[in-house]
């Protein structure tokens, strides 16, 4: 990283947000630039701003008005595709949100409960007499994954194409211009996907999946046509396939590495909720972006009307202002008021799905194989703008596997 003179009044830096680095590269990253200043100006590409302190990555977030979501990707200020209900803003942002908040309440995911537990169950004893694992390809991509499908009513046979494409569309690395042009091929070939999935749903209605139920949203009145059910479709397949993943990853990495707060998950399971929480602050993958809708300031550096703002999760969550000692995992935290999940409208839609998804996957394994280390010579890299995990290799005492059904 590089540093030039201040461009109104902040710090510029010249970095790459998608470079294929190793773990922990970009939480150091933001923490050293929360450090340094309020707000500073990365250079690359047409540049764009990243906000790093709590307080006013949280303003930003509540003023949609200011900032719009109608651009949330700091290299495309001018997108032609949108993703629903994310890149919508004001009443029809609203609409959406409305129809699909009873699907992804409390009330809603508990009924998958068995399912995912099942699923769960499933995928560790599988692996749990081998002794080792890869455990990223052979439990994190394949557990929530193979829920979102079930969610979506998609055979699971085609979870490989997903794969490839979710990776294409969040993880990439390189320049910002091979990023760009592979998230455009898997995004165009995701569309081409569930354009035949709605038109069958649409001849054969009523289904229970979540696309068949949005198929009857009335959206200022009228029917959601083909074009939003596939930005829909879109939104919801990088959201299904990949937070879950990433942070169930970066989790176990830790754990791996933290005997002492493993032990107390095999203790005392019901602390997992709170640890889960931690997990979430300390680790927040997502770096959303918004577009400034006029000229504005944040921490006292003018912003112009259609500049491009980035606002890491994890700088806000990791501010020595906001939480005590907030690089340090605590796994008992409380208070732990977080904005892992994102904050003011456009807050994250499947929290209560994810946090049940994480806490059955902390139950089961850890009854199946509590105690376990990383694999030696291990070298993990976080690909793409969002923090994540490439590979995290596990090794332990078979013996121990399916111990504690």
């Amino acid at each position: 990283m590089t540093m030039s003179e201040a461009v109104r009044g902040c710090p510029v830096h010249t970095f790459n947000p998608y470079e294929n680095s190793p773990v922990g590269t970009k939480l150091a990253r933001y923490d050293q630039l929360r450090e340094e200043a309020p707000i500073i100006r990365n250079s690359i590409a047409q540049g764009y701003y990243v906000v790093t302190r709590h307080e006013d990555i949280l303003a930003t977030f509540q003023d949609p008005e200011t900032f719009s979501s109608r651009a949330v990707e700091v290299f495309t200020p001018e997108p032609d595709y949108r993703w629903i209900p994310e890149t919508l803003d004001g009443d029809e942002h609203f609409q959406w949100r409305r129809q699909l908040g009873p699907e992804f309440s409390p009330k809603s995911v508990a009924r998958l409960d068995d399912t995912v537990r099942r699923r769960a169950i499933e995928l560790i004893d599988a692996i749990a007499d081998r002794g080792s694992c890869e455990f990223m390809a052979d439990f994190a991509f394949q557990y929530p994954t193979s829920i979102f499908l079930e969610l979506m009513g998609l055979p699971i046979e085609h979870l490989d194409h997903f794969m490839e494409w979710e990776h294409d569309i969040l993880h990439g690395s390189g320049s910002a211009e091979e990023v760009v042009a592979r998230q455009t091929a898997a995004m165009g070939a995701v569309n081409e996907y569930f354009a035949g999935v709605i038109a069958e749903r649409r001849q054969n209605p009523g289904g229970e999946d979540l696309i068949s139920k949005a198929l009857e949203f009335q959206i200022d009145g009228a029917p959601v046509n083909d074009e939003d059910m596939g930005s829909f479709c879109l939104l919801m397949f990088m959201a299904g396939l990949d937070t879950v993943s990433a942070t169930l990853g970066l989790s176990f990495y830790h754990l791996a590495q933290h005997p002492e707060d493993r032990s107390r998950i095999v203790e005392n399971p019901e602390l997992i909720p709170t640890a889960i929480e931690e997990f979430i602050r300390v680790y927040a993958i997502v770096v959303p972006s918004r577009k400034a809708t006029r000229d504005t300031e944040i921490a006292g550096c003018p912003v112009k009307a259609g500049e491009m703002i980035a606002l890491p999760l994890n700088s806000a969550s990791r501010d020595d202002a906001a939480f005590e000692d907030a690089t340090t995992f605590k796994i008992d935290r409380s208070p732990n008021n977080h904005i892992g999940f994102g904050a003011g409208p456009h807050r994250c839609l499947g929290s209560h799905l994810a946090r049940r998804e994480l806490k059955i996957a902390l139950e089961e394994w850890h009854k199946r194989i509590p105690h376990y280390r990383l694999g030696e010579g291990v070298a993990p890299h976080e690909p793409g703008n969002m923090l994540g995990i490439d590979a995290v290799s596990l090794v332990w005492e078979p013996a121990q596997g399916a111990t504690r059904p």
